[in-house]
């Protein structure tokens, strides 16, 4: 086993001077015992306030060039925790993803890892030198500088994890750890000593914030042992357990919810083979994840097509809609931006029912109408209106006695 431990830390990690110094000295007692990678995001805000700058002069500006503002949060953060831990006699060097050859596609704003060049950070560490590596950036072939989307240092800490085959790749957050809910909505939610993998991976889909999804996946698929911690106190934090839970285990692991996301429904399109991709395919090309999807009962040939977005892009997908009228005929389009999802996820899904009938008779009770349901294997999924969202986690984490 690797005894090489990459931390990431986040935006509130490292959200002012006595935050790094307090970031210093994690890196410090841990580097006494292992071998440290460390990545980190911008300084919480800074992010934001590189964006508003380019809204300054541009409602959409050139993607090439708002990578390259907005990357430069990181590069701050990753020099100033390398100042920080020289001043107490630790040897370290900071490094932006060009130098140590994060390659990625051309995706501005989207873009996703192609390779990492592990041996540059191995030469590093040999030296006795602690790299402090910039999260959330990329290069392509060409050398144009990209991001990987919000959340995207977490991605690039699982991905030097795969490569460098560290023994675990910790994410350092505000938050102790991973809860049942989230404790904003549910202030009794409970922490999690550990979750599978796969849970993880449907609570980040379906919203819980505390890891990105394409991180999650990753992790999942390069078998990347993580674990989620605060960095402003000393919990256990919640593992992200390669290995399958009993299947005796609770019903439910944890409640996510999301409260934007926008409806699409094509009414009176007609059912014929094909449709589906015809109206699916040019979102997908356009890099946008559709969730839930609804086709009704055809009548006389004719059916509704409903399907959820995330709401920022809705301005592509009305465009999307607009173009594809030359192939697809369709009554007329119905959008509705007042809703929420809810997801219920959990192991023991599989091998035991009535999870959903527990949760609609709760519902129901409590006055929160269904639109729509969609289920996999450990999940649960209602689409409800979105002013009923933090009623609707509520209430399940009651029903389901999460707290406990």
């Amino acid at each position: 086993m690797s005894d090489i431990i990459v931390q990431k830390f986040g935006g509130t990690s490292v959200g002012s001077v006595e935050r790094i110094d307090a970031v210093a000295e994690i890196i410090k007692k841990t580097s006494r015992d292992n071998k440290v990678i460390v990545v980190v995001s911008a300084m919480s805000g800074e992010t934001n306030r590189l964006i508003d700058l380019a809204k300054h002069f541009s409602k959409s500006p050139d993607k090439r060039e708002f990578d390259a503002l907005i990357s430069t949060g990181e590069t701050v953060s990753s020099a100033l925790l390398t100042i920080a831990l020289q001043s107490k006699g630790i040897q370290a060097r900071s490094y932006s993803a060009s130098q140590i050859s994060m390659k990625t596609t051309s995706s501005f704003s989207k873009a996703k890892i192609l390779d990492v060049d592990e041996n540059k950070i191995k030469d590093v560490l040999d030296e006795g030198i602690i790299p402090i590596i910039t999260g959330f950036q990329g290069i392509t072939e060409s050398g144009d500088i990209t991001t990987l989307g919000r959340g995207g240092s977490d991605t690039t800490a699982v991905a030097i994890a795969s490569k460098i085959n560290a023994k675990r790749c910790d994410i350092y957050t505000d938050v102790d750890g991973i809860f049942t809910a989230d404790p904003k909505v549910v202030p009794n939610a409970k922490k999690l000593d550990s979750i599978t993998m796969e849970e993880m991976l449907e609570l980040a889909s379906q919203g819980a914030k505390v890891m990105q999804t394409r991180a999650v996946e990753f992790a999942n698929k390069y078998r990347v042992s993580v674990k989620v911690l605060s960095s402003f106190n000393e919990s256990s934090g919640t593992l992200i357990s390669l290995e399958e839970k009993s299947m005796e285990n609770a019903l439910v692991s944890g409640i996510a919810y999301q409260k934007d996301q926008i409806k699409y429904t094509l009414h009176g399109i007609g059912d014929i083979p094909g449709t589906a991709f015809k109206i699916l395919g040019p979102i997908s090309d356009a890099d946008i994840d559709v969730d839930v999807i609804v086709q009704n009962v055809s009548v006389d040939g004719k059916t509704d097509f409903t399907f959820t977005v995330p709401i920022d892009e809705k301005p592509i997908v009305d465009a999307i809609i607009e173009d594809i009228k030359k192939d697809v005929s369709f009554k007329d389009v119905m959008v509705d931006s007042n809703i929420g999802k809810v997801s219920l996820v959990g192991v023991g899904m599989r091998s035991q029912s009535g999870v959903a009938s527990k949760a609609f008779k709760a519902l129901s009770e409590n006055d929160v109408n269904i639109q729509i349901i969609c289920t996999s294997e450990i999940k649960l999924t209602m689409v409800i209106d979105k002013s009923l969202v933090d009623k609707a986690v509520q209430v399940l984490h009651k029903e389901f006695n999460l707290e406990e």
